[in-house]
């Protein structure tokens, strides 16, 4: 009997150790597509990364869209890459995005603070914090 649950318990950890390693894979594969989508400035794509709430409750305004089209991504940086956020399924990313204005050819910086949340139903990671907001500073 003892050895029925030393072997039941291994087995749990082990599970528990592959599960983990299915949602650190799915993180990583996620972020480099997400960042894929931004440095090639399709902001369409970038939104279907967003949580499904976050989206219906803060729909981008069509001129928030029309601005990805003035713009081209030159550079998506993000620094020192994921860190764990507030709970076990969420993680926070600082990343610095420099745009191009196609009019002024003019260059400049954003700095997005990413909030992404783990789905462990779906398996699947979810922005909670939107697309960027690349307005030129007032």
């Amino acid at each position: 009997m003892r050895r029925l649950i030393l072997i039941l318990t291994v087995m749990a950890i082990a599970l528990a150790g592959c599960a983990s390693d299915r949602r650190s894979d799915s993180m990583t594969e996620t972020l480099n597509r997400y960042g894929s989508v931004v440095r090639w400035g399709d902001a369409r794509s970038a939104l279907s990364f967003v949580d499904p709430k976050v989206l219906e409750a803060n729909p981008p305004s069509s001129m928030e869209m029309s601005r990805w089209a003035q713009v081209r991504v030159s550079g998506y940086d993000e620094g020192v890459g994921p860190m764990p956020g507030d709970n076990p399924n969420e993680v926070r990313q600082v990343v610095q995005i420099n745009l191009i204005n196609n009019n002024t050819q003019a260059e400049r910086s954003v700095v997005d603070h990413q909030v992404w949340r783990y789905d462990p139903e779906k398996h699947k990671w979810w922005l909670m914090s939107g697309i960027p907001n690349i307005a030129p500073p007032q």
